[in-house]
C-alpha cells in the first residue's frame, strides 16, 4: 500500500493562507504519484470552525480532491484543536471514495478502496472478516477522564491503561502478520523524549507514547501527529522492520520553528514500511534580535533577505531609552515582508532605597551609606565629591598635570 500521511494543518481564518498553500502543494504531489490511501493524523482544524468560515470550506475542497482518488481516513486530533464533531462534517464531502473519522480507538481495514468495520467492532479477524489491502489501528486523542477513575486516580493510571491497551493490539497485528496482511497505526499524541519544533525535549511520565508502548503494537507502520517537527524512528524485531514517524506540521505557524515542513509518502507491507519525506512551499521565518535598540543600519542590510517573509524583530532597551525606538521606520525598512511583528522588551530601572541615607547632614556619610546598600566602592566617588568643593581652575591644573604625569 502507497500511503500518504499528512497531520497538523491547523486550517484556521488565522492560518488560512499558509494551510492552504502548503496542504493543496501537498495534495497535488501525493494524487501525483498514485496513493492508494490519504491519512490525516489528527488536528486537521487550529480550532472550532463555524460552517460558513472560509477555511472550513477551503479544508472540505481539499479533503474532496484526495477523496476523489482513494480513501481518506481522519483521525481525532487534539480537542482544543479540534473540538469533537468537527471531523464528522468532512465524512460527508462526497466523492468516489469515502472519508472515514475516527474518534475512538479501534481498528479498521480498507479493502477494494472501502472502509470496512470489523464485525466485533474492535479487532480485525482474518477468519471472520476476511482479508484486506491494510488494517488501521486507530489511537485518536482521548478524553483521560474516560480511563482515570474520578475518584483520584493518578495520570500514571491513565498511561498504564493505555500501554496495556496499545500491547492488546500488537497480539492481534501480530496475527494479521501471520495472515500475511499490511498493518498500520494511526496515533496522535506526544512520544516521550521527542523534540518539538522549537527544539524543545519532550520528557515526562504523563506522554501517551514511548517508543516501548508505539513498537508493542506491532504494527508495521505507526503514523504520528500532533509534533509539529519531522522525526522517525525504527524497530527490528526478527525480520520485521517497524517503523514510526512525524510528518510534522504541513506549514510553519510560528517563529522559530527548526527544519522543513511537509508530508510523508509511506510504502508499507506484510513485515516492512518505508518512507518519504516531501516538503511543502512553507512561509519563511524570519528573527532578527537587538540586544539594546534595533539598529537601523542592520535592519536595511538585512531588508532585502525578509522580502516575502514573516519577521520578527525583537529587542531589549532600557526604560529611559525606549523613546528611541521607531516602530514606523522599521516597518518602513522591511515593507517587502509578508508580516513584521516587533516585539520590545523593556528593562526597568531598579532602585534600592539606602535606609538612613534622608537623615544624614554630612554629604560625605551620605555617600557611604548608599554605597554600603549597595555595594558600590565609595572611595574613587569621595575624592572627586571632595575636588567640588575646591576652586575650579586648581581642580583643572591638578587633572593637566595628572595627565603630564602619566605622559
Amino acid at each position: 500500500m502507497k500511503v500518504a500521511h499528512f497531520s497538523d494543518l491547523h486550517y484556521s481564518a488565522g492560518n488560512l493562507t499558509e494551510s492552504q498553500r502548503c496542504f493543496s502543494a501537498a495534495v497535488d504531489s501525493a494524487l501525483s504519484t498514485g496513493v492508494d490511501l490519504a491519512v490525516i493524523s489528527g488536528d486537521s482544524t487550529d480550532h472550532a470552525l463555524s460552517a460558513h468560515e472560509p477555511a472550513l470550506a477551503a479544508l472540505a475542497r481539499e479533503v474532496q480532491r484526495l477523496a476523489n482518488h482513494c480513501p481518506v481516513f481522519m483521525l481525532q486530533g487534539t480537542f482544543s484543536h479540534e473540538p469533537p464533531g468537527t471531523l464528522a462534517v468532512l465524512e460527508l464531502v462526497g466523492g468516489k471514495y469515502p472519508v472515514r473519522m475516527a474518534d475512538k480507538i479501534g481498528q479498521i481495514a480498507v479493502r477494494h478502496g472501502v472502509f470496512v468495520a470489523p464485525k466485533n467492532g474492535i479487532f480485525w479477524d482474518v477468519a471472520i472478516d476476511g482479508p484486506a489491502e491494510i488494517v488501521l489501528t486507530a489511537v485518536p486523542t482521548v478524553n483521560k477522564a474516560h480511563v482515570i477513575p474520578l475518584d483520584g486516580g493518578a495520570e500514571t493510571a491513565y498511561v498504564e491503561r493505555f500501554a496495556a491497551v496499545l500491547r492488546e493490539f500488537g497480539a492481534v497485528n501480530s496475527r494479521l502478520h501471520a495472515e500475511g496482511l499490511a498493518t498500520m497505526a494511526v496515533g496522535h499524541g506526544t512520544v516521550d523524549g521527542c523534540t518539538t519544533e522549537h527544539g524543545v525535549p519532550m520528557d515526562g511520565f504523563d506522554h501517551e507514547f514511548s517508543l516501548d508502548r508505539i513498537f508493542s503494537t506491532a504494527a508495521d507502520a505507526f503514523a504520528l501527529g500532533h509534533i509539529h517537527k519531522h522525526q522517525h524512528w525504527h524497530h527490528q524485531s526478527g525480520s520485521r522492520l517497524h517503523r514510526a514517524a512525524y510528518p510534522g506540521s504541513i506549514g510553519r505557524f510560528h517563529h522559530g520553528e527548526d527544519g522543513d515542513k511537509g508530508f510523508l509518502l509511506w510504502s508499507v507491507e506484510p513485515g516492512r514500511a518505508e518512507f518519504e519525506f516531501v516538503p511543502t512551499p512553507a512561509q519563511r521565518t524570519i528573527d532578527i534580535i537587538f540586544v539594546g535598540p534595533p539598529d537601523m543600519d542592520e535592519i536595511a542590510r538585512r531588508s532585502l533577505e525578509c522580502a516575502g517573509a514573516r519577521v520578527r524583530l525583537r529587542y531589549e532597551i532600557d526604560e529611559e531609552h525606549r523613546q528611541l525606538v521607531d516602530r514606523d521606520a522599521i516597518r518602513a525598512l522591511l515593507v517587502d515582508a509578508t508580516d513584521v511583528q516587533i516585539e520590545g522588551k523593556v528593562l526597568s530601572v531598579q532602585r534600592r532605597r539606602a535606609e538612613g541615607v534622608s537623615i544624614e547632614p554630612s554629604l560625605e556619610k551620605r555617600l557611604r551609606i548608599w554605597g554600603d546598600a549597595t555595594n558600590t566602592p565609595t572611595d574613587p566617588l569621595l575624592e572627586r565629591l571632595n575636588r567640588l568643593h575646591q576652586d575650579p581652575e586648581k581642580v583643572s591644573e591638578s587633572i593637566v598635570e595628572a595627565l603630564l604625569t602619566r605622559a
